[in-house]
């Protein structure tokens, strides 16, 4: 409990009555990064499965996750699909929010079909993992593996109380599952076992500044473990198809969007060979114009009824 300001030690403490949980309230906010460390330091499983204040479990996928662990003993590593589902949803609902009123056609994070073993570097692939296991819920891992990569970690980045101000208090987990897992087996599971709700993180704004510039820090750490030129390049062309609009975003919104942590000369220049470094300018002006045009034509549509009424 990173130091809540909800009801979140009443319900623990409730829960505890009936489920064995081991709980620790911090003194004060130490950033997801750090606590992210601490949850896994609490564990004593052989494999962890970090869960946030935004996910929902599915019904039985404890024990389905169970299950394909004990099936797949030489994988140290496994990726669990999960549902998006809007926060509006949920609070439509009577709290706490029940299951059984999931919707039955949510989306998945992705559309990966591919069942079964892989090699941990082809998880890393845009149309598997568009985040490159960015988010944390996605990822079962072993255990002992990630202590013994956490050093890593730069000690003065995760104490840096600015959020996302460095890689390592953005996507600490990455770094550690880079150097942890590079020549580890992975498991792909594509039957969601927890739904993902957006709306609700509060780092919303800086969407833009991860998605465009920390995703491809993101794989410069695949790339020093591993991953081959060719999916790296793949991967990050993919990934810098928004990268003209959100720097724009960012710069609208410099006080909120994390552009004081960026050098806009510099990414310029690295991002500069890509083709979709250019192409995201004109798919932003197309998105725009389709919208426009979709708009107009709704409009006359609805003239068009109003005289034939009339």
């Amino acid at each position: 409990d990173n130091c809540s300001t909800d009801e979140t030690e009443s319900i623990v403490l409730h829960a505890k009555n009936s489920l064995n949980i081991v709980y620790r309230k911090n003194e004060k906010n130490i950033g997801s990064a750090r606590n992210f460390l601490n949850v896994v330091d609490m564990a004593d499983g052989e494999y962890v499965w970090m869960i946030g204040d935004d996910d929902l479990l599915m019904p039985d996928a404890l024990e389905k996750i169970l299950d394909v662990i004990g099936k797949n003993n030489d994988v140290d590593f496994f990726y669990i699909n999960s549902f998006h589902l809007k926060t509006e949803y949920i609070f439509d609902h009577p709290q706490p929010f029940d299951t059984k009123y999931l919707p039955k056609n949510m989306s998945k994070f992705s559309s990966w079909n591919g069942d079964g073993k892989i090699n941990f570097l082809d998880l890393i692939d845009y149309n598997v993992s568009f985040d490159f296991l960015g988010g944390i819920f996605l990822s079962v891992f072993n255990r002992k593996k990630w202590l013994e990569n956490a050093h890593f970690l730069d000690d003065l980045a995760l104490h840096n109380d600015e959020i996302f101000s460095h890689f390592d208090n953005t996507f600490p987990h990455i770094k550690i599952f880079a150097n942890a897992f590079y020549k580890s087996k992975a498991y792909f599971y594509s039957q969601p076992l927890s739904v993902s709700l957006s709306g609700a993180q509060e780092w919303a704004p800086m969407y833009p500044f991860v998605r465009s510039v920390r995703l491809i820090e993101a794989l410069d750490v695949y790339r020093r473990n591993g991953l081959s030129y060719v999916r790296f390049w793949q991967c990050k062309n993919s990934t810098l198809r928004n990268f003209i609009p959100d720097m724009a975003y960012m710069f609208i919104n410099r006080r909120t969007s994390g552009y004081e942590h960026i050098n806009l000369f510099k990414l310029i220049i690295k991002n500069g060979f890509y083709p979709e470094f250019y192409l995201s300018f004109f798919r932003y002006c197309f998105r725009k114009l389709s919208k426009v045009i979709s708009l107009f034509v709704e409009k006359n549509t609805s003239i068009n009824l109003k005289k034939t009424k009339l």
